[in-house]
């Protein structure tokens, strides 16, 4: 391999010749080998964005020459393309407020820049990453600022996941509307509920935590970008900022970009760098949504419990064998996925409460820990819930004799007879029920306290899953 000779401020490096990257990713590479995890391309993607908006605000405002943002913008194009996702090396673990990230950006588009300029990667003849590509912008105001940018784009297929979900849920409600069970309360026998019912409410559930992102989401619209080091926007034009988020807001329709209509700049820049509640709060609604799917899915795997020593009263895809040692058996295994999914969610959200609780003064230095938490959450979360969806929820079908048994055999039935013959009676029946295991109605018969035409009024289990309040029965 053959290299070039780079200087920063502490002295000369070695890169090889024919990276993009430079000196300042080479130093962070050696100096934080980590996890081996490296950035989201979605952030990559925002954080060219981000440049390219810069860029265009600077050359508008004759503080970058023509020529040098006409070459900046075409490698910020390139980026925003990943074609150069290779070369962006820095670990997720990194020097704190992500300036070893910064930096790697800068120096990938700068060597881009010189060489479509006709000069040699590493020379910053032309174009240099501090003073051109990182032209009136701090780590500080970039990094917050592109997370924003990367959630806001991340989050545009996880809403079409969610709602595609959250609709399935529904389907399966309306296909499974007239099949009669037992409801569960304390996991004991309760009154009587449609299956479908359930369902319907499961989608109901997914529904409100998709208008909870979406709300949360909206506090993301507002940008530090413009404050550089600790949000009193020194060396920065005093149009700036709102020249970079007008041409944030203009960028191309291409995929999702829509999502950054709504950008404004912050009315405070001070307040924005010091504090990342808005990371806070769309983490808190993206755990709030994990907390539910594990609810839903612990809940399908007890009604799929089986398939004869159990619930039994639905029953899910196969996927794959369930045992190496029992022949036949065949588990829950997409929904076992969905909630060890939805644990390191709820794990990642506190990863973030204590990042963002981490500011001090003017900065939260660990916003590459935010960034990278909450966009792998989205992440790993979109595919579990288009994976659950696909393979799992969509080909449930139910178990409608057993269902329609457990309700049959559920004392509760009797809570239908409170407002006839009160709490006590009722009680002294659901007591005889359990311990005879004779027929409710044949009990009720045999005390003579209402006739078999009254009984099949009152006991009526379809009427009994929707408002019912019976005083008198003729």
């Amino acid at each position: 391999m053959s290299f070039r000779i780079e200087k920063d401020s502490l002295g000369e490096k070695k890169v090889p010749k024919d990276a993009y990257f430079g000196i300042q990713t080479l130093r962070a590479v050696e100096n934080f080998p980590i996890s081996n995890l490296k950035a989201d391309p979605i952030l990559i993607k925002a954080y060219a964005i981000l440049k390219k908006a810069c860029a265009l605000a600077n050359a508008e405002l004759k503080l970058l020459t023509a020529k040098k943002a006409k070459a900046i913008i075409k490698a910020t194009d390139e980026v925003i393309s990943e074609k150069f996702n290779d070369q962006f090396l820095v670990d997720v673990f990194q020097a704190g407020a992500g300036t070893s990230f910064n930096m790697n950006v800068n120096e990938v588009i700068a060597n881009r820049a010189n060489e479509i300029l006709g000069y040699e990667k590493g020379s910053y003849r032309e174009i240099n990453p501090n003073d051109d590509v990182n032209m009136a912008q701090s780590t500080n105001d970039t990094f917050p600022t592109a997370t924003r940018l990367a959630i806001l784009l991340k989050l545009q297929n996880f809403y079409q996941a969610l709602q595609k979900l959250s609709k399935t849920f529904k389907a399966k409600g309306k296909t499974f509307d007239k099949i009669i069970k037992s409801a569960r309360t304390h996991l004991q026998d309760a009154v009587p509920i449609r299956l479908g019912q359930e369902f319907t409410a499961y989608g109901t559930t997914l529904q409100k935590c998709l208008k909870d992102i979406q709300k949360n989401a909206d506090d993301l619209t507002e940008l530090g970008i413009g404050g550089t080091a600790a949000g009193t926007g020194i060396n920065t034009h005093p149009q700036y900022r709102f020249l970079v988020v007008k041409y944030l807001r203009s960028m191309p329709l291409q995929t999702h970009y829509h999502a950054f209509a709504k950008l404004k700049n912050s009315q405070d820049l001070i307040e924005i760098m010091q504090s990342q509640q808005a990371i806070n709060h769309i983490s808190s609604s993206i755990k709030n949504l994990a907390v539910e799917l594990y609810r839903i899915s612990s809940d399908l795997r007890l009604l799929a419990s089986g398939p004869n020593t159990g619930f039994a009263e639905i029953n899910l895809p196969a996927v794959q064998p369930g045992s190496s040692i029992m022949p036949g058996k065949v588990n829950p295994s997409i929904l076992e996925c969905m909630n060890q999914v939805c644990c390191h969610v709820i794990g990642a959200d506190q990863s973030i409460n204590l990042a963002v609780l981490s500011g001090q003064l003017d900065l939260n230095v660990y916003m590459p820990l935010m960034a990278y938490e909450i966009l792998n959450s989205i992440e790993i979360l979109n595919n579990a819930i288009q994976m659950v969806e696909e393979k799992c929820i969509k080909g449930i079908t139910a178990n409608q004799k057993i269902c329609e048994k457990y309700i049959m055999q559920s004392p509760s039935l009797v809570t239908a007879l409170n407002p006839i013959i009160g709490y006590a009676a009722s009680a002294e029946i659901a007591k005889e029920f359990i311990k005879t295991g004779k027929p409710i109605k044949e009990i009720i018969l045999k005390k003579g306290i209402l006739t078999e035409k009254q009984l099949e009024k009152i006991l009526d289990v379809k009427k009994l899953t929707e408002p019912t309040l019976i005083y008198k029965v003729l």
